[in-house]
């Protein structure tokens, strides 16, 4: 019988930090879901009943949709949750699995470093210009892409640690046993 893996404390601490910074994509993207529907009942209360639409409304909420779907992005990649077409995968033997799961983690982390790196190009290329109705800098817009790279390439890096090292957890992938 096989004994059970212990988990190495460096991925012990891992595991940690980046599970903390994926509950906190999922948090913030929760309170910007939580603001966007707060905004926009003001701005039909404002539009039906004090006759007076708040433009400013439609801005923020483009913001809010970015923080949103990018954050909520990356916190997908960290649980295994973010769409992914596992078909090939699945019908595979389990060793050209791992190579399949290894090269995507591969393509992810490179994706991520991507967008990470044009991220900051276009935020840092948008940030004196100003958004509309506003005046918030439209570096803003860019910013949780930015953001969501690092953190795609950040925990996709962690899963092909926890790969190489023996200890992926992921259930449609490795067979286990």
């Amino acid at each position: 019988m096989q004994q059970p893996k212990t988990t190495p404390a460096f991925l012990r601490s891992m595991d940690m930090t980046l599970g903390f910074l994926a509950r906190l994509c999922v948090l913030l993207a929760g309170i910007s879901i939580v603001v966007m529907t707060a905004i926009f009942a003001w701005l039909v209360f404002g539009r039906y009943v004090l006759n007076d639409t708040p433009t400013w409304v439609e801005q923020v909420s483009l913001l809010l949709v970015m923080v949103i779907a990018f954050l909520g992005a990356a916190a997908g990649v960290h649980n295994h949750t973010h769409l992914s077409v596992v078909v090939f995968r699945n019908v595979v033997p389990s060793s050209v699995r791992t190579v399949f799961v290894f090269v995507t983690d591969i393509l992810m982390a490179g994706f991520g470093a991507m967008m990470f790196w044009y991220g900051i190009e276009l935020t840092k290329f948008k940030w004196d210009t100003l958004i509309p109705l506003i005046q918030w800098s439209e570096g803003l817009r860019s910013l949780p892409l930015t953001i969501s790279g690092a953190l795609v390439f950040l925990f996709s890096t962690g899963h092909l640690i926890r790969l190489l090292m023996g200890h992926d957890q992921r259930q449609d992938n490795i067979d286990q046993g």
